[in-house]
C-alpha cells in the first residue's frame, strides 16, 4: 500500500506513535523515528520495523526547537532522499486546573504539541510537495474539540493543531498534499496506563462502545489516510473515540 515511500513520525519511540510507525512499515514504508529521550525505545522500533523488509532510522529530536527540528528533517532527506507522509504526533501532557496551572507548564505542552508540529510541516513542506501525493496527518485529540477540565494546555494545543490542519490543508491542496487531523479518545497507552482503575471505568461508562480504544486502532486509520484511498480527504478531523463525543 505504500511501497517505496518514505514516512516521517515524530514522538515514535511508544504508544500511538509507535503503531503507526510499525504500521507504516508493514505496509511497505521506510520510516524515519523522532524521539525526544529514549534511544532504546527508539531503536527498538526500528528493528521492529525493519522486519518488514524496509528502511528504519531514528533521529533524536526537541520537535519544539525549530532549529533542531530543521537539522533532523535535512538528516532525514540526505538518508531516504524524499518523505513522502509526516504524522505529527509528539505530545506530552501537564495537567492542572488553570488557576493552578504555571506558565511554564502551559508553554511547554503549547512549543511540543502545537509547535512542533508547525516545525516539521514547515521544513518538509517542500520535500513532502515534491512527492506529488504527499500526506500530513496531525495527531490531534477529542480534547481539541471538547475541551477536558484539568487540560487548557493539552486542550488548547490540540485545537490549536485542528485550526493547523485546515489552513495546510488549504495551503498544500493544489500540490495534491492532503492534511488531516485524527482526534482520538481514550486510548490504552503508557499515558492511561498510570490512571486509576476508578478513572478507566468512569471513562468507560462514557463510551458508547463501554472499553478504550487500542493505539493499533488509531494507527489503522493514519495508514488510511496516509494511503490512496484517502485521495479526497483533505482538512477533515476524523475521531476515534468510540462514540464518546458525537
Amino acid at each position: 500500500m505504500l511501497k517505496g515511500k518514505t514516512a516521517v513520525i515524530t514522538g515514535a519511540s511508544r504508544g500511538i506513535g509507535g503503531e503507526i510507525a510499525l504500521k507504516m512499515a508493514e505496509n511497505g514504508a521506510n520510516t524515519a523515528i523522532i524521539y525526544s529521550g529514549n534511544r532504546e525505545l527508539a531503536e527498538s522500533v526500528c528493528q521492529k520495523a525493519s522486519q518488514f523488509g524496509v528502511v528504519a532510522r531514528a533521529y533524536k529530536c526537541d520537535v519544539s526547537d525549530f532549529l533542531q527540528a530543521e537539522n533532523a528533517c535535512k538528516s532525514i532527506i540526505s538518508d531516504f532522499g524524499t518523505v513522502d507522509i509526516l504524522v505529527n504526533n509528539a505530545g506530552i501532557t501537564k495537567d492542572n486546573l488553570i488557576l493552578r496551572m504555571s506558565e511554564t507548564d502551559f508553554d511547554s505542552v503549547i512549543d511540543v504539541n502545537l509547535k512542533g508540529a508547525f516545525n516539521f510541516i514547515k521544513h518538509l513542506s517542500r520535500p513532502i510537495m515534491k512527492s506529488g501525493s504527499g500526506r500530513i496527518i496531525n495527531i490531534s485529540s477529542i480534547s481539541g474539540i471538547m475541551g477536558n477540565a484539568g487540560q487548557s494546555n493539552y486542550s488548547s494545543a490540540k485545537a490549536g493543531m485542528i485550526g493547523l490542519t485546515k489552513t495546510v490543508a488549504k495551503e498544500l491542496a493544489s500540490r495534491n498534499v492532503t492534511c488531516n487531523a485524527i482526534a482520538p479518545g481514550f486510548i490504552e497507552t503508557d499515558m492511561t496506563a498510570s490512571l486509576s482503575q476508578a478513572v478507566k471505568d468512569n471513562a468507560c461508562a462514557c463510551i458508547p462502545l463501554k472499553r478504550m480504544g487500542k493505539a493499533e486502532e488509531v494507527a489503522s486509520l493514519a495508514l488510511f489516510l496516509a494511503s490512496n484511498l484517502s485521495s479526497y480527504i483533505t482538512g477533515e478531523v476524523i475521531k476515534i473515540d468510540g462514540g464518546m463525543y458525537s
